[in-house]
């Protein structure tokens, strides 16, 4: 097992935390990013920065 293994944590009503030192993340359009440090990805939808999160589910409404 890795000594810093990859940790997604789904936060109550919010995004989904990823915590990682380091992740490529391949976009829709194929485009790449990398991230080296914790980030939230989108779960309501409603974020403009897709697929990361903006925190439009604050006001959305979002249950999940």
């Amino acid at each position: 097992m890795a000594d810093n293994p990859l940790r997604i944590e789904l936060i109550p009503n919010g995004p989904a935390m990823v915590h990682s030192d380091s992740a490529e993340i391949k976009l829709a359009d194929g485009t790449i990013v990398m991230k080296d440090k914790p980030f939230s990805l989108c779960r309501c939808g409603h974020s403009v920065s897709k697929p990361f999160c903006d925190g439009a589910h604050r006001s959305s409404g979002f249950k999940g």
